[in-house]
């Protein structure tokens, strides 16, 4: 099987509204332990606009926030309501935030416990991001055996053969092996505009990049802005976790988990897990939301960090074992 991913820097416009998002968050968090929020940014060609659902006890400077995030000039606007009553008096009672599946995954394939094309597109984007700290995008192809069939780095204000030494540099320390040809650096010729100025972002539109890339299923709720009462969110990590406990638990090469939720309602629909293919009943674990909470830690200001580099492999305490 030929697999693929792709990789994008946080100063991409999708990954920069991601951070604005929960950089809301985190401000909310940080003087409100117990903030409800549902948070959505858009931003593009000089305007950045802020909306969605906010009930904090906590002070929130948006305009600080957006200004730290993006480096270039923009207006920016923000359109804030509280949560609704209607979906608040749900989860006031312990329910989930909303109705959804969420699918965690884990996999012996390297020590982050992703999938592979993933972890080296993610490698690559970082090893050259640190060089060239602006909007760009990584893509990795592997074959069966993981070697490099492909390769494709596009990044702003940088040079083809810049980053074509860059990429040679990742994979002589990484011990792999050159693709033969299909290498394929800012394809579509250098470019210096990016960001902002280029295009536009929307929070919640990397959804595969933020989860496991496009080998594994995803429920389809985005993370990004949204506290932790809602289990798109929450119980997502939740569901990671357990994939990675019982892939140690059972020196197994793959596991996926999933989990269903009712809004309002405490316990899941449903919570399976396949082992190897071999599927059972998750047990042993209190999947009530706000145990989840507990449990992870999710009440603390921690994922602003989680909207720059993906959610998963990356040392949160969803990807530990118990």
């Amino acid at each position: 099987m030929i697999r693929t991913a792709e990789c994008v820097t946080p100063m991409h416009p999708d990954k920069m509204c991601d951070r604005i998002s929960d950089a809301v968050l985190d401000a909310t968090l940080k003087g409100d332990p117990k903030s409800r929020t549902a948070i959505e940014v858009m931003g593009g060609h000089s305007l950045v606009t802020v909306t969605g659902e906010m009930t904090t006890d906590s002070y929130v400077n948006i305009q600080d926030i957006v200004k730290r995030i993006v480096i270039d000039k923009v207006g920016i606007q923000s359109n804030i309501a509280r949560q609704s009553p209607e979906i608040a008096k749900g989860v006031d009672t312990g329910g989930a935030g909303d109705q959804g599946i969420m699918i965690g995954y884990a996999c012996s394939d390297n020590d982050a416990m992703i999938p592979q094309e993933l972890y080296l597109a993610r490698s690559l984007c970082q090893h050259i991001f640190h060089e060239y700290p602006y909007d760009g995008k990584t893509q990795i192809t592997i074959d069966n055996n993981n070697n490099l069939t492909a390769i494709v780095a596009s990044y702003q204000k940088s040079e083809r053969d810049t980053l074509k030494c860059l990429t040679k540099e990742w994979i002589q320390i990484n011990s792999l092996s050159l693709p033969k040809g299909n290498m394929y650096f800012n394809p579509a010729g250098d470019w210096e505009v990016g960001g902002f100025d280029a295009d536009t972002g929307l929070t919640g539109r990397k959804l595969i990049i933020d989860n496991y890339g496009p080998r594994v299923p995803i429920g389809g709720g985005a993370y990004s802005g949204k506290d932790a009462t809602k289990v798109d969110r929450s119980a997502a990590y939740m569901a990671r976790r357990i994939a990675v406990d019982l892939l140690k638990k059972n020196k197994a090469k793959e596991v996926y988990t999933y989990l269903a939720y009712a809004i309002g309602v405490s316990e899941p629909v449903m919570a399976i897990a396949k082992i190897d293919g071999k599927e059972e009943l998750i047990k042993g674990y209190d999947l009530k939301p706000q145990n989840i909470i507990e449990y992870l830690g999710l009440r603390k200001p921690v994922f602003e960090s989680t909207a720059e580099w993906g959610h998963y492999g990356n040392g949160f305490p969803w990807d530990r074992v118990k």
